[in-house]
């Protein structure tokens, strides 16, 4: 049997936005991180812009100090696309709407919907929550009502209205034709593995 001899990538492993990004989330000026972990500026500067690669030994202590794992630098992104007539239809109790779920079922820090609101379309009469702490309703077309326990607003195309889910609250299709809107869940209200 004949060795084989594996050969790098010709893709360079790319770091530094990561870390920036990670070194920016936290507040921390270039400075503090060089300070803290006794490298230059310039030299963190160009591991930022991926003109440099760092030794095992500064990237190290880079995510030591910067609280990041090592590992999550070289994870790939976790991106899913949903292609709107293939995302799941759900059945949240409406009547003449069509939701359909267009994040991924498996995904629990948030999760949206898309709806199409035929010109009679209803939540119900009764007002009801949905078991998330944000509810955010954006019209992409249409003019939608929500009615709550002490006040109505009333949105049309490019209004956006966020809202504690456990309000209660339910909603109508207040204009002359269709509407279409999107609904935002944080945390996911529904979600499962696959």
């Amino acid at each position: 049997m004949k060795a084989l001899h594996p050969t790098p990538s010709p893709d360079p492993v790319r770091v530094g936005a990561r870390l920036r990004a990670s070194r920016q989330a936290q507040g921390l000026t270039i400075e503090q991180v060089a300070a803290a972990t006794g490298l230059t500026r310039g030299f963190l500067s160009r591991v930022e812009r991926d003109e440099t690669s760092p030794s095992v030994t500064s990237l190290v202590t880079l995510c030591q100090v910067l609280s990041l794992p090592i590992g999550s630098l070289f994870e790939s992104a976790d991106a899913e696309v949903i292609r709107l007539n293939e995302a799941p239809r759900l059945n949240m109790g409406g009547h003449a709407v069509e939701d359909r779920m267009v994040t991924p079922r498996a995904q629990s820090k948030i999760q949206i919907l898309r709806s199409r609101l035929e010109p009679d379309a209803h939540g119900g009469d009764d007002l009801y929550t949905i078991n998330c702490d944000v509810e955010v309703l954006h019209v992409l077309s249409g003019e939608i009502t929500i009615r709550f326990t002490d006040r109505t607003e009333v949105l049309t195309a490019g209004d956006t209205l966020t809202f504690p889910g456990r309000e209660p609250h339910t909603w109508l299709n207040s204009g002359p034709g269709p509407a279409e809107a999107t609904w935002t869940f944080v945390p996911a209200p529904w979600s499962s593995s696959r």
